[in-house]
């Protein structure tokens, strides 16, 4: 055999083996993008999605805006996350399985949002929301009373959005039910984390003694010798109202500091008060 026939026989039989190797490969199924399925298993839910609607639904009811930052707990194929960056939030994704995560960054990217929207695979009790303005989630009841009490110390005025599930006995400052395009887990209910105002103020003509069950407060209103119960006690973020001898009280609590108005038929006055044992703070002049 000379040498030029066998570099042909050595070149046909690299061709040949090159086109083996081709159709082997063009022979093989295309590895496929992960989905998910409808009620697997995760860390401490099976996974179902929330309808769009009340996807929708919830982002309204926490009237999110550009100013906001959305943190999704559990955040499953992205969907709530994606939908609160298109109306113009900063928005989080905490999610525990790691495909989901994937499958998150891929729709985020589809969806021309990733400059916005992030997702992270990690445990939702050991990772840090305390930066959220709003916060979402479908998690089971169980959960959500695990995570309450993180929940109550986040900033006053925090609003908190369930597909569904309660958080106890802490009742929701609002809920809602959508009908088109849902049949199923149609359901949304809204908190707004209060401040914590429990314990003794002093006022300048007398001292506010209050009680707190969450959002809703009672207590008495003391002057002199006269202690006059307080009605219709209520918190909404750190908005403060409450009645007391015939007058409406509105204020905003800061901290240790209170201050607002007192409305009494037609007259209109100012009231502050400081949380007993702090230094008293002067009254605001705006």
């Amino acid at each position: 055999m000379n040498r030029s026939h066998f570099v042909r026989q050595s070149l046909l039989a690299l061709c040949l083996s090159l086109i083996a190797a081709s159709v082997f490969a063009q022979s093989q199924p295309a590895k496929q993008e992960y989905e998910p399925q409808v009620g697997q298993e995760g860390k401490d839910v099976v996974w179902v999605p929330t309808p769009q609607s009340l996807v929708d639904k919830m982002l309204d009811m926490a009237k999110v805006t550009p100013k906001d930052y959305v943190i999704d707990l559990g955040s499953g194929d992205g969907r709530t996350v994606i939908t609160a960056v298109k109306r113009g939030a900063r928005a989080l994704g905490i999610e525990y399985n790691p495909d989901m995560v994937e499958l998150s960054k891929r729709s985020a990217a589809k969806e021309g949002v990733s400059d916005k929207a992030s997702f992270v695979q990690a445990d939702l009790f050991e990772s840090d929301f305390s930066q959220a303005t709003v916060i979402t989630m479908f998690l089971l009841p169980e959960i959500n009373l695990k995570l309450r009490p993180r929940i109550l110390d986040l900033k006053p005025g925090t609003r908190i959005v369930s597909n569904s599930f309660t958080m106890g006995e802490w009742k929701a400052d609002q809920t809602a039910t959508v009908g088109n395009g849902c049949n199923t887990w149609c359901t949304a209910l809204l908190w707004i984390v209060p401040a914590k105002v429990e314990g003794t103020w002093q006022l300048p003509q007398g001292e506010l003694t209050l009680k707190q069950d969450f959002q809703m407060i009672s207590g008495t209103l003391k002057s002199g010798n006269n202690a006059t119960p307080i009605t219709n006690g209520k918190l909404r973020g750190d908005q403060i109202s409450f009645s007391a001898g015939g007058a409406q009280y509105t204020g905003r609590v800061s901290g240790d500091a209170i201050e607002g108005a007192i409305k009494s038929g037609r007259s209109n006055s100012k009231w502050h008060a400081t949380r007993a044992g702090k230094p008293a703070a002067a009254p605001s002049r705006s």
